[in-house]
């Protein structure tokens, strides 16, 4: 697993869990009994640090509109943007007759980007924190997401500390699953915006940065958004019948944009550019006993 240093002070920060989104992001927040591996404040205007993160390329799943690039994908203002535009140019992958769902599209009509540490970082349990603000409009499906390094999908297994579309917060773990007519097993967690909106008392909840959360450990993989419990799997459950687990190995983080495909809904109506906004990413480990 990862285990670079400590880049920043590590500052003890009072106060309840539910003041995440409004609490100074200039500081780093201590838990005790955890320390901090490795983070990214994206406080570098420019493209994304490359020692951190690679990049997706072209349509890659899900049968969805964008085409992937880097260039959609900048940090500005101590944040990172992943921006999807509407754009009509000529698909490179085009191949007339192609029966696949990416190569028989002769234009690209949307593009956004998706970033990955795949080859760069991975870690094997811990405490995941991501700060971001979504763009809850129609069509639009970003996600902050894990997959296993061993493997292919979904033997790998999948970790979905946050998906949005079609006016739900998704938090998933799928795995393999045999005895599926789809071959995948969804322990999966839908809960609408405006339950979060009745449960929080803010109206303006879609419109408002939060901290997505895992905690992972050999046992069970725990989500929330804003210390709202959104999720929680007994991953021994995951074990397949040669005795491998997905959830104990490595896996690597993906940060993207999603436009339309099989979840993310009709963006015809909905006004572009649109911005995926994500503040850092941290992610700690437990403190080993001295």
């Amino acid at each position: 697993m990862n285990t670079t240093p400590i880049a920043a002070v590590m500052i003890l920060i009072a106060g309840a869990a539910s003041g995440y989104a409004a609490e100074d992001q200039a500081a780093i927040r201590h838990y005790p009994g955890w320390h901090l591996v490795w983070h990214d404040e994206f406080d570098t205007d420019g493209r994304p640090d490359p020692n951190h993160w690679g990049y997706e390329r072209g349509f890659v799943r899900n049968r969805e509109l964008q085409w992937y690039q880097p260039e959609n994908a900048v940090c500005r203002d101590g944040m990172l943007i992943i921006e999807g535009r509407r754009e009509r140019k000529p698909n490179p992958a085009y191949e007339p007759g192609s029966r696949h769902w990416g190569r028989s599209r002769e234009t690209i009509e949307y593009t956004a980007a998706s970033l990955l540490t795949r080859g760069k970082h991975q870690w094997q349990y811990g405490r995941f924190e991501v700060r971001a603000k979504i763009d809850a409009r129609d069509g639009l499906w970003p996600a902050i997401w894990m997959l296993g390094v061993e493997r292919r999908w979904p033997q790998c297994g999948e970790i979905d500390i946050m998906e949005y579309y079609r006016g739900m917060i998704l938090a998933n773990v799928c795995w393999w699953d045999q005895q599926s007519p789809y071959g995948t097993h969804w322990q999966d967690s839908k809960t609408p915006i405006e339950d979060l909106i009745e449960k929080t008392g803010n109206p303006r909840w879609a419109d408002e940065f939060h901290v997505w959360r895992m905690d992972w450990d050999e046992n069970t993989i725990t989500l929330y958004v804003d210390n709202i419990l959104l999720n929680k799997v007994d991953i021994n459950d995951a074990a397949y019948d040669d005795g491998f687990n997905p959830f104990r190995q490595p896996h690597y983080l993906l940060l993207n944009l999603a436009i339309g495909g099989t979840q993310g809904g009709d963006p015809t109506n909905t006004a572009f550019p649109t911005h995926y906004k994500i503040d850092y990413v941290r992610v700690y480990q437990k403190t080993k006993s001295q």
